[in-house]
């Protein structure tokens, strides 16, 4: 009963989405549109935060009639620095979300409110340890944008429609911490617009089953982690994973992760704290992973996820630091210019804790590559680096039909060996795209942790023997593939045929009689 509930809640959540979609059609592109409702969506979840944050201080103390979205604005002013510590932000009554939309209809200027509203916000947390979690956060929500209308009337009627729709959600009771729905909105928009985000937003959506499968595998035989790190964490989707399988307090030191696209970054940012992440409980920074990485102070990392960009170009040998850099000197060669996908691989391996897991989705040209990708492939195997290959189906990702792999990573194996999984055929069809299932994943985690033989499935190779293959990473080299053709018996073949010659030269020698006697009697 309590399923049928929550997929109810959910299809209705979902149904406001398309509401507030169709009310701002043709004024926003989906990758906008999807800008103004996050924006807004962490403008009210931060507010009904903090209002159900006060109020339970407050009733726990003896004041039960206490709401804090009645207060006086200059009464609140006095918990403005202890609020800060705890919450790490501040927002005064008068400009929580509920009020602020309350006067919206009646407000001639409320572009002009909303835009001084973010401003505070986030001068709330000038000079404070939060800082940098909430620098920025509202920089692509512009109120002031031709997009939403040509005039302010026309701009303020949407921004109305938009607070009006986002305040229709039913986001769960905080009192219960069910708040799940802001988890499953943000995934929904994800949805909805990943296919035009790859295009023009530089958002690389993975897929929720693959994140899973990458968050599961590097969690075989864990209940806690210690600090779970992602290189290229887009939207930080991968990440909050692990707070999704584990719970939050069991990811012990927090979610850290760097990205490159400032919109994308500030997203990213939006949906750690619409999913109850702390603010001292993540640190995502923004800049190049692969030529500025901004976590040396942090790792390693005892889990870390990615789906990096594929084969983008990077500096290269172009930059003479990067052959001595400690992440990438290792192997003695770069990654080629055109072709960044192995920097990010020793990039993660070099930040991976001894007691760690990676789970890299690859793209499958460096796996069998030669020239540089060779030879960091060679560094990889000669000192028993990689732990596991997995060849997954085609057509899983959005703007790609390509089938894709997983590269495991490990610092302290036990046997000089590497496992090949070929689970292209785990799964199903979705529209236009490939689907894992539950039982897709399970098959794929059970043959990772059992590292067994199985045949075309799975293939536990001596790296020797790789080596002997010319460090050729690519599945299909190493694990059977199942012939599907129709066995056919060669002896009974030609006997048919003998019979089927046979009986034509029977069949020919009548009809050429026939024929004779067709032509006698026309004489």
């Amino acid at each position: 009963m309590v399923d049928n509930r929550k997929e109810q809640e959910r299809a209705e959540l979902h149904r406001i989405i398309w509401n507030i979609a169709n009310d701002l059609r043709g004024s926003v592109d989906g990758w906008d549109f999807k800008q103004y409702v996050l924006g807004m969506l962490f403008y009210r979840y931060i507010s009904e935060n903090l209002t159900s944050y006060i109020n339970a201080g407050e009733h726990s103390a003896g004041d039960a009639s206490f709401d804090y979205i009645a207060l006086d604005d200059k009464d609140a002013e006095q918990a403005r620095d202890d609020l800060v510590k705890t919450k790490g932000f501040f927002i005064l009554p008068g400009e929580l979300f509920e009020n602020v939309r309350q006067r919206a209809a009646t407000d001639e200027n409320l572009n002009e409110t909303l835009e001084a509203i973010f401003k505070n916000i986030e001068a709330s947390a000038q000079g404070t340890e939060s800082e940098a979690n909430f620098k920025g956060l509202f920089d692509d929500i512009d109120v002031n944008s031709n997009k939403l209308g040509g005039t302010v009337a026309k701009r303020n009627e949407m921004l109305v429609k938009l607070m009006n729709g986002i305040a229709d959600m039913k986001l769960g009771d905080y009192k219960n911490n069910t708040i799940d729905a802001f988890g499953d909105a943000y995934e929904f928009l994800m949805g909805m617009y990943a296919s035009n985000a790859g295009k023009s937003g530089g958002e690389y959506y993975t897929p929720q089953e693959v994140s899973e499968l990458l968050t599961r595998i590097t969690l075989v035989g864990k209940t806690e982690v210690n600090k779970v790190y992602d290189p290229a964490c887009g939207s930080g989707s991968l990440l909050l994973n692990f707070a999704k399988i584990l719970g939050n307090d069991n990811v012990r030191q927090g979610f850290y992760g760097q990205e490159i696209n400032i919109t994308t970054y500030n997203l990213c940012r939006i949906n750690m704290f619409l999913h109850d992440i702390g603010f001292d409980k993540f640190d995502i920074a923004h800049g190049d992973t692969l030529t500025d990485p901004l976590h040396w102070d942090n790792e390693p990392f005892e889990a870390i996820v990615s789906n990096p960009p594929y084969s983008i170009k990077w500096a290269g040998d172009d930059n003479p630091i990067l052959i001595n850099d400690p992440r990438f000197s290792p192997a003695g060669v770069l990654a080629p210019k055109s072709k960044a996908d192995l920097a990010f691989i020793m990039h993660s391996l070099s930040w991976l804790a001894t007691n760690g897991t990676a789970a890299i989705v690859c793209f499958p040209g460096i796996l069998y590559r030669s020239g540089a990708e060779q030879k960091i492939r060679q560094y990889l195997i000669d000192n028993n680096f990689i732990d596991c290959i997995i060849q997954l189906p085609g057509n899983m990702f959005f703007g790609t039909s390509i089938a894709t792999c997983i590269m495991v990573l490990k610092k302290s194996k036990t046997e000089n060996s590497t496992l090949f999984i070929d689970a292209n055929k785990e799964c199903v069809k979705v529209t236009n795209n490939n689907k894992l299932t539950a039982a897709n994943i399970e098959k794929i985690i059970a043959a990772y942790t059992h590292r067994e033989d199985a045949q075309y499935f799975a293939k536990v190779v001596p790296n020797s023997e790789i080596a002997a293959q010319g460090f050729n990473l690519s599945v299909s080299t190493h694990v059977e593939q199942e012939d599907t053709r129709e066995v056919i018996n060669i002896t009974e073949l030609n006997a048919e045929i003998e019979r089927i010659v046979t009986r034509t030269h029977i069949l020919r020698g009548e009809i050429d009689a026939i024929v004779a006697e067709i032509e006698g009697g026309s004489k």
